[in-house]
């Protein structure tokens, strides 16, 4: 009787123990005004000359959000600068921990002039824009429909901030290109069989 009983506590409490292992991303779906050269509620810029756009409305980018009204777009620069966002998550992400969450990215090909395919590139990190570990660097978005991108990880450490980065490559960036960005999901800890 007591190994049953015991089995039911147990049934019971692993829901609520996988609740309460999600963090929760703020303004994950980049709502706002749409406005150019402004950072989403909810987040910040992490590189110099950061001015994303929250988009649909201006540079010519009319596509519809892949969820709410609005999703935000970064760039590169020919004179080697990039855009990058960041928050700190509601909670940290704890070492050796295995966790999943997802978003959606697409490409403008009418973003003024900015109209080239870029790399996403996904960080983790203990301080506030601090890149300690890679979670995601994506190929060249040139699919110019929301496509849906996995994040599995498992943290190398205990991790309070994530940023997100418009990428071409190591060392200076010679193109001008856009991302769009959209409907990121909550981060949640892997169910393991």
């Amino acid at each position: 009787m007591i190994d049953k009983l015991f089995g039911l506590i147990t049934f019971m409490l692993v829901p609520a123990f996988i609740f309460s292992q999600v963090i929760q991303i703020n303004n994950a779906s980049f709502e706002g005004t749409p406005q150019d050269a402004t950072v989403p509620a909810g987040w910040f810029p992490c590189e110099r000359g950061t001015t994303p756009d929250i988009l649909p409305g201006f540079w010519g980018v009319y596509q519809e959000a892949s969820e709410g009204d609005t999703y935000v777009g970064l760039i590169t620069r020919e004179d080697g600068t990039w855009e990058s966002i960041g928050q700190r998550l509601s909670q940290a992400l704890v070492a050796k921990e295995c966790y999943a969450f997802t978003l959606d990215i697409a490409h403008s090909k009418t973003y003024a002039t900015y109209n080239q395919p870029l790399k996403v590139r996904i960080w983790a990190g203990t301080t506030r824009c601090e890149r300690s570990q890679l979670l995601l660097e994506t190929d060249f978005i040139e699919n110019t429909d929301w496509e849906k991108y996995e994040v599995d990880f498992t943290a190398k450490g205990a991790y309070h901030y994530i940023i997100i980065e418009a990428y071409y490559k190591d060392g200076n960036f010679s193109r001008r290109g856009n991302i769009l960005i959209d409907n990121i999901s909550s981060i949640k800890k892997c169910i393991r069989a």
